[in-house]
């Protein structure tokens, strides 16, 4: 999608292509025009239960252990404001653009699909200040996935309030300055808004989704490097051959091994060894790769599928229903954001193996007895140090990722004076993802170097021409590393290049089937 083309959000239909066209790039909002009737029709839903004067839990009662407590109709607007207000309590680092876009874009869906009984009036509030390019200021902690993200979505709501801060172009504002700057009224909550609007998942999955996001680019650059590896290293591609993986059967193995398939065919360097090579099989590193990688691209799509349901679902509560001509209000426990929890874990665990795997194709390149190639990948090493502490690195950094890794949905704390007595920590378990991503992304740079340099000591010969393209567009940006210089930089561009999906665009029609 075009920066200039409007995404029209049907409730309950979003796709995944459109969620990732919102992550990259800040692009006009509308609503579909078809949702607006169901809109209505809740928010006179609620309307009508006020002027009856029924208790009913979130629109004329108190929240959480205080639902018993009745509250007035003159102080309803008051309820609503001072709900708000108490749960933006959240802490730490603020969310990125890109997060806060999902954020809105979910809650304006859900909201739209007429269950939570919100006036048009908020949905276009949101959708005025996605478009004017005014992002909620929300803290990244202070949520444990149930009732719902609770405090993170309060500051999101504070923005259309008017109250606290956002940012415009990445500078933090007064919230009512900016909405006057952009022509936007403040909205004052009715019964039930403020309520809706902080009820949900949509914190939980918009970082879930950012950590899905992020694997998909860095599966495809895991392999992309990885197979550079490999001819880096004179390793067989005969692993790779399609009858090993078919009589397995693992849909993601079968997958994996056709691109590695292409990646390498036609190299020159694999020509080179055909014939005379005294190794008979190489390193797991190596040879696993379809089993290794396929593996994670199958619990990757596992966790796509069930966060593009949550992305379109309906998370708040309490929800209205029609019952025949009546409506009523059901109290359940959508907030709870388990499924997403077991999703961003499950991300978690690819996100690892992926920095894992291609740590240990570093070790191999540098260990001269594996690799055939020189020390630590450097002339006249011992003058030089070449890549020996760039592993060390990479080391770390896969070792610092198996802590990360421990699982957020094993996790509980009972909230709320034991009303919410078991929640899912889904808020931590996809909030981490960002950490472990950073980490191997540094990884598969650090490989992508290294590999490199492995085969830019095979020249004259060349490997593949998808890798040949890789290997170009690497040293454009990084020179061969021919005596010890400073190195950081090098490997902040490698990492760089694996972040924006750039190995893979090297060869983006043998990526096409990854995601769904």
């Amino acid at each position: 999608m075009s920066l200039t083309m409007t995404l029209t959000l049907k409730p309950g239909a979003m796709t995944l292509s459109e969620l990732r066209s919102v992550w990259n790039a800040a692009g006009p909002l509308s609503l579909a025009e078809e949702a607006y009737p169901v809109i209505e029709a809740s928010a006179a839903a609620v309307q009508a239960i006020v002027a009856k004067g029924d208790a009913a839990y979130g629109i004329n009662t108190g929240f959480g252990l205080l639902a018993k407590t009745r509250i007035p109709d003159d102080k309803l607007e008051q309820l609503q404001r001072n709900l708000i207000l108490s749960h933006s309590v959240g802490t730490g680092e603020l969310m990125s653009d890109a997060v806060c876009r999902l954020i809105m874009l979910m809650k304006i869906g859900s909201l739209a699909r007429g269950y939570s009984g919100v006036r048009p009036l908020i949905i276009e509030s949101l959708i005025a200040i996605y478009n004017a390019g005014i992002m909620p200021a929300i803290p990244a902690k202070g949520s444990v996935g149930a009732s719902g993200d609770l405090a993170p979505l309060s500051h999101m709501t504070l923005a259309i309030m008017g109250v606290g801060q956002v940012r415009v172009k990445g500078e933090l504002q007064d919230a009512a300055a900016a909405l006057q700057a952009a022509g936007i009224a403040p909205v004052v909550l009715a019964a039930k808004e403020g309520l809706a609007l902080i009820n949900g998942t949509q914190v939980s999955t918009a970082l879930a989704l950012h950590g899905l996001f992020m694997a998909e680019r860095l599966l495809e650059a895991g392999m992309v490097a990885g197979a550079l590896s490999l001819d880096a290293a004179k390793g067989s591609d005969s692993p790779f051959d399609a009858r090993v993986h078919e009589v397995r059967g693992q849909p993601g193995q079968i997958a994996a091994a056709s691109i590695y398939r292409q990646l390498v065919s036609d190299s020159a360097i694999r020509a080179s060894h055909l014939v005379g090579d005294e190794r008979v099989q190489d390193p797991y590193c190596l040879r696993c790769q379809p089993q290794v990688m396929g593996a994670c691209w199958d619990i990757i799509n596992n966790a796509a599928r069930t966060l593009l349901i949550e992305a379109n679902a309906v998370t708040d509560n309490p929800l209205l229903f029609k019952d025949g001509e009546l409506s009523v209000v059901v109290s359940g426990g959508n907030f709870h954001a388990e499924p997403v929890a077991f999703a961003a874990d499950t991300l978690a665990l690819a996100i690892a193996e992926i920095g894992s795997i291609s740590e240990r194709r570093i070790s191999l390149l540098i260990d001269a007895t594996l690799s055939g190639l020189p020390p630590f990948l450097v002339r006249d090493p011992g003058v030089n140090s070449g890549f020996m502490i760039a592993h060390v690195t990479a080391a770390a950094l896969a070792s610092e990722n198996k802590s990360i890794a421990h699982p957020g949905s094993v996790d509980t704390i009972p909230t709320s004076a034991n009303q919410e007595d078991h929640v899912s920590m889904a808020t931590y378990a996809a909030r981490r993802l960002e950490d472990m991503a950073q980490n191997t992304a540094t990884i598969v740079g650090i490989e992508l170097l290294a590999a490199a340099q492995g085969i830019d000591f095979h020249r004259p010969l060349t490997t593949s021409p998808h890798l040949e393209h890789v290997h170009e567009q690497l040293r454009q940006k990084v020179p061969f590393y021919d005596v010890d210089r400073f190195f950081a930089p090098d490997i902040e561009a490698a990492k760089g290049m694996v972040l924006r999906g750039e190995l893979s665009a090297s060869c983006k029609e043998l990526f096409t089937a990854l995601h769904p």
